[in-house]
């Protein structure tokens, strides 16, 4: 008896997914509480560092940070997530990119 060998199918691509080089890809700063500034640095910092932060929003974010040892100061872009994160984290705080 001769074996037939088996018909192999190969498999068809439905779609093609690029993931990029990371530059449009979104990003959140994360600040973790240190307890080594006062609220009215902190708030002074996000204030001057981060896009569109207001005085009232910076407070909301420091007390978050203050009683839930971190919070989410800013989401957007990579690039600009980094810079900020820099920015935040030469000011002294505590910083992370996600």
């Amino acid at each position: 008896m001769v074996a037939v060998p088996t018909p192999v199918a190969t498999p068809e691509t439905i779609e093609d997914i690029e993931t990029g080089t990371g530059d449009d890809l979104e990003a959140r700063v994360v600040v973790y509480n240190c307890d080594c500034h006062t609220f009215k640095q902190v708030i002074r910092l996000f204030c001057e560092v981060i896009p569109g932060m207001n005085e009232d929003r910076a407070f909301e974010l420091a007390y978050r940070i203050h009683t839930q040892g971190q919070a989410v100061v800013y989401s957007g872009e990579w690039k600009t997530s980094e810079g900020i994160a820099q920015r935040l984290s030469a000011g002294g705080l505590k910083v992370a990119v996600q």
